[in-house]
């Protein structure tokens, strides 16, 4: 069995700026703190927080949408990758990213606050705060 849910935050940064940084794998490390590998192209595989999150990208629209198979270390050799969604809508003074994340199985709850909001969209507020 699995879940889905989403997620939401504003963050003080253009669209194109969240998702150059989200594709390329000094961004990705640099805005979240952590080591990242990522091969920006559909179909390239990446790597986050120093190994743990692996995948695939699947969709690209850009400025816009990312699409991306996701697992991290803690999923089983039987469980399926989950998939996550990164929209992005401008706002006046930043944009608003919501990620859909779903197929996650079932016993890897905890990702939508300990996950994502703190692992992801704070560190990506200091990160473009200070830029």
């Amino acid at each position: 069995m699995a879940y889905d849910f989403e997620v939401s935050d504003v963050l003080p940064a253009t669209p194109e700026a969240i998702y150059a940084a989200w594709l390329t794998s000094d961004g990705h490390s640099a805005m979240t703190g952590s080591q990242a590998r990522v091969d920006a192209r559909v179909g390239g595989e990446f790597e986050a927080w120093d190994g743990y999150i692996s995948g695939r990208t699947l969709a690209l629209e850009p400025g816009r949408r990312i699409v991306q198979s996701w697992r991290t270390a803690e999923f089983s050799a039987a469980d399926e990758d989950s998939r996550i969604e990164v929209l992005l809508e401008p706002l006046a003074g930043g944009t608003r990213i919501t990620l859909r994340h779903t197929n996650v199985p079932n016993d890897q709850r905890g990702y939508e606050q300990g996950g994502w909001q703190e692992n992801y969209f704070d560190p990506m507020r200091a990160y473009f705060r200070g830029r």
